[in-house]
This record gives structure tokens, C-alpha cells and sequence, in this order.
């Protein structure tokens, strides 16, 4: 019997969404949640019937079109015409692990009744992500200022029997999906247009997407520079805590007892150095990775704060006895913390391919290449190069797109965020950065074998021999793009305890 995650006004977190991810839990509504959002439709509804003035995308158009007055015969087209002519996405497909992330903080959004969706809309929403129902959605097409109106618009077409959905591995119609289900399309009643499309759930969802990933991704920066040092033959005393007590930077701090705990016990390390001094890459990961990291979390908090809010537009606020017509789906806060995570990310990159230079490069008995015959064999020479292009293609893509702004709406919406942009640029650093570690975790693993007889930590000697199972020791020259390849699916599957991601 699979597991429920109920719908409720508890905050959700980003290790409580990776549970509901991990374990395949439904969503249910609970009672809370029920009774607020028919409360809320109620109060709407009485309100209609009660009051002829114009209410802004109640009976309204929108955007520029603010001041033209509907009749109240022509609501449902009113909304219908709005999901429709929104739908405007275009680009790449929205991976559908992110779009379900997408209908669960659509639901979480409109169950606080302020929104005024119906019961049967969000209750359709549900259904969609309990059967794997992943509406088609596309990447680009938001300005991440009216919420993600584009992105939204292709989530709620389905909910009227339009746009595609993927299904049991095939992309169908909405007519379809409606007629497979025997599910009648909801008849969106006032404002529900606007509950659906306002909103911040396209740069959340991704948001939490790179997240989730960032921080394993910094688990494994530390993990992999580790194995990198020692293998570098590289020196313990940059990692002694007292350095790190007189300049306390939580991450760090982190870092540096993280590092040290993964090099305990190793033979390399204890063996007496030659050199007085490591290179930055490998002396400065407790700065560098700890800035990183300490950026991560404060994007984690500005996401979770996003997806424990109300951003659609007006908000309905039934005790008060009041509508009001905000801003809350402006995105600059979440436009503005994805482009900081960006950067944080791509510094993990860039300090990880300083690595693997310095590994290849020849230095304290490692032979060039990581080869043991180098001039017949080129070794370990090109992956250098393939991190070097990822790295810079990620400084290309750090910068901000927050600090851009084009008027829309024929001047009524002029200034926007971009951070729909933001996001999917964020998502291409991540995934980036884990091809960059995957070609450290390459060099480091070849370089620690002519460290041997000596050995480094048993904790590194295990992850090593892991990597092994997989990747096997180059003796002579073959088609790396095959090692790179199980190099990234050996980080991808690996599994962290969530206790050493986020605490």
C-alpha cells in the first residue's frame, strides 16, 4: 500500500519533498486543507453575486487589458481564454521529474485558501500527479514576473481537456488523457485562471530540482578533493581546526571537518612531505567550498520560505473581508538567489578542474597523464580538456540573468525578473558540475594507484574500490568518453544520508 504526504499548512522542506520523491508517496488533502479552500471559493462565490464592480482578474481582463469589465455570463471563457493564450512555452521540454515538482507546489500553493480555486481543480491537479500525469511544459517562455504565466499555462491545460501530457511512457492529447480517465474537464470558475497561471512554481520546482542535487554535489566535492589531495600527496595541515576557529564560516567549517574525517587514517598523508606548501585547489576547499556551501544555504531558505507562500494574484483574505490585487508572483527573490547559486556551483567546478590539472601535470612522482608509458599513450591528457570547456561554458552561464528586465504588457508589467531564466541556467551549471567531479573522481582514482603500497584512508580505499566495479584502472590508452560516462552515472547513483546534506 503506497505511503500519503497530506496536503496541510505544516511547512514543507526540502528533505520532506525528497521523502515524498524517494518513496513515491500520493498527496491527499486533508481536512484542514479542505475546508480552507471551499471556504475561501465560497466567500468568493458570494461575493460575485453580491458586488458589480470590477475586481481586478475576477471580472476583469488581464495584464494591460486591467480595465475592460466582463459579464459575469462570461467567466469560464474569461479563464478558459486566459490558460489558453498563455500557453505560449516553447524550447526544450521540461524534464518531468521537475514538472511533478511543479504540480505539488501548485497544490501546496493553492491549499492555504488564498487563491480561490475550486475543491475539484486542485483535486484534478492531485489525481494528475497520483497517476503520473506530467503535463508537456516547455523551458522557455517565462519572464518570471506575473509568476511563470507560460510554463503555468501549459500545467493547466489539461485540466480542460487541451495541451499534452505524458503517460504510461507516451505523450498524449488532453481530449485523450480526459477520455482514458472518463474525467470531466473542470469548468474553471472566476479567478481560477489567475490562481493557476500566478505563481512562482516554474522557478521553484527548479529550484528545489538543483538543490537537491547541489548538495550532494557538495558532499561529493569534499569527498572527491580528498581523495584528489592524497593522491596529490597533498598535506593535513590546512584542514586543523584552530585555523578554521578564528575565521568561522559555517561552511567552512563544515569543509574542513568533513576533509578531515574522510582522510583519517591515511598512509599517504602520514608519510613525511616534501613540500612545505599545496596549491590553492587543494589547501583553500574549506574556504572555497565552504562559501559554496554557506550560498546553498541561503537559497535553501529562500526556496523553502517560496514554497510555503501564496504568490498567485489577487489574494483573498476571507477574515478581513477583502481582495487584494499585489505583486506576491513578482520572482526577484528567487531570480536573484538562483543566479547566486549559479556561481556557487560553478566555483565547485572550477576549483575541481584546478585539480585534475595539477593531477595530470606530472608533479610529486605522478607521471604525466596518469599513464604509465606517456608519449605512446596520451592518458589522462583530454578529459583535462573536457572539464576545462564545461568550466568555462559554466562562467558563461553564472552570469546573472536577474539583473535584465524588458517591459511587457504594453508597459503595464515593466519590470520582470527573469528569473525563469535564472533557473533553467542553474540547472545546466549543476549538471555540468557533476560532469566536472565525475572527471576528478577519474584522475584521482587512476593517480591513488601509484601512491601503492601506500594507501590512503580506509573510508577513500572503499569509495575507491566501489569506483572500481564500474571504472577500471587505464592501463594504456582507450575511448575515455565510455569511462566519463559510468564515472557521471557512479555519482548520479550513489545514495547520501540526508542527515550529511543538509545538516
Amino acid at each position: 500500500m503506497s505511503e500519503i504526504h497530506y496536503i496541510n499548512s505544516k511547512p514543507i522542506n526540502l528533505p520532506g519533498i525528497q521523502e515524498v520523491i524517494t518513496h513515491n508517496k500520493l498527496l491527499e488533502l486533508s481536512n484542514e486543507s479542505i475546508h480552507k479552500i471551499k471556504k475561501c471559493r465560497k466567500y468568493l462565490d458570494d461575493k460575485m453575486s453580491e458586488n458589480t464592480a470590477p475586481i481586478y482578474g475576477i471580472n476583469t481582463g488581464f495584464g494591460a487589458l486591467y480595465n475592460v469589465k466582463i459579464a459575469s455570463s462570461n467567466l469560464t471563457s474569461l479563464q478558459e481564454n486566459l490558460v489558453m493564450s498563455h500557453a505560449c512555452g516553447t524550447g526544450e521540454r521540461v524534464p518531468q521529474g521537475i514538472v511533478k515538482l511543479m504540480l505539488l507546489l501548485k497544490i501546496q500553493s493553492l491549499s492555504y485558501g488564498y487563491s480561490g480555486a475550486q475543491l475539484a481543480t486542485v483535486n484534478r491537479l492531485i489525481d494528475f500527479y497520483n497517476n503520473d500525469v506530467v503535463p508537456v511544459i516547455y523551458t522557455q517562455g517565462s519572464l518570471g514576473a506575473s509568476g511563470d504565466l507560460a510554463p503555468l499555462a501549459h500545467l493547466a491545460l489539461p485540466l480542460i481537456g487541451k495541451g499534452e501530457v505524458y503517460y504510461k511512457d507516451e505523450i498524449i492529447s488532453g481530449k485523450d488523457l480526459l477520455d482514458r480517465f472518463k474525467w470531466n474537464k473542470i469548468e474553471l470558475q472566476s479567478k481560477e485562471g489567475l490562481a493557476l497561471l500566478n505563481g512562482t512554481q516554474f522557478m521553484s520546482a527548479y529550484g528545489v530540482w538543483i538543490l537537491q542535487k547541489a548538495f550532494k554535489l557538495s558532499y561529493l566535492a569534499d569527498l572527491i578533493g580528498a581523495l584528489s589531495l592524497d593522491a596529490f600527496d597533498g598535506r593535513v595541515e590546512p584542514f586543523h581546526m584552530l585555523i578554521h576557529l578564528v575565521r568561522p564560516h559555517n561552511g567552512q567549517l563544515k569543509t574542513a571537518h568533513r576533509i578531515k574525517e574522510f582522510l583519517h587514517g591515511s598512509e599517504i598523508l602520514s608519510q613525511e612531505k616534501k613540500h612545505v606548501q599545496d596549491p590553492y585547489s587543494f589547501r583553500c576547499m574549506p574556504q572555497v567550498h565552504g562559501a559554496s556551501k554557506d550560498t546553498l544555504d541561503f537559497v535553501k531558505k529562500t526556496i523553502e520560505t517560496e514554497i510555503n507562500s501564496v504568490t498567485d494574484n489577487p489574494n483573498i483574505f476571507i477574515e478581513e473581508d477583502v481582495i487584494i490585487s499585489g505583486g506576491n508572483f513578482h520572482g526577484q527573490p528567487l531570480a536573484l538567489a538562483l543566479d547566486y547559486l549559479s556561481i556557487a556551483l560553478a566555483e565547485f567546478g572550477n576549483i575541481s578542474e584546478r585539480r585534475t590539472f595539477q593531477l595530470v601535470s606530472g608533479l610529486r612522482g605522478l607521471p604525466s597523464f596518469l599513464v604509465s608509458n606517456p608519449g605512446l599513450n596520451s592518458g589522462f591528457m583530454i578529459p583535462q580538456y573536457t572539464a576545462a570547456s564545461i568550466v568555462s561554458q559554466n562562467k558563461q552561464l553564472a552570469n546573472p540573468a536577474s539583473t535584465d528586465s524588458i517591459v511587457s504588457s504594453n508597459g503595464q508589467e515593466d519590470h520582470v525578473s527573469m528569473g525563469a531564466n535564472s533557473a533553467t541556467k542553474a540547472k545546466k551549471v549543476v549538471d555540468n558540475v557533476e560532469t566536472i567531479l565525475a572527471i576528478e573522481l577519474l584522475n584521482a582514482s587512476q593517480a591513488l594507484s601509484f601512491r601503492k603500497p601506500l594507501k590512503s584512508s580506509d573510508f577513500l580505499e572503499s569509495f575507491v574500490n566501489m569506483f572500481r566495479e564500474d571504472v577500471s584502472f587505464v592501463e594504456e590508452d582507450r575511448v575515455l568518453h565510455h569511462d566519463i560516462v559510468k564515472a557521471i552515472a557512479f555519482i548520479q547513483n550513489l545514495t547520501i544520508d540526508k542527515e550529511e546534506l543538509y545538516h
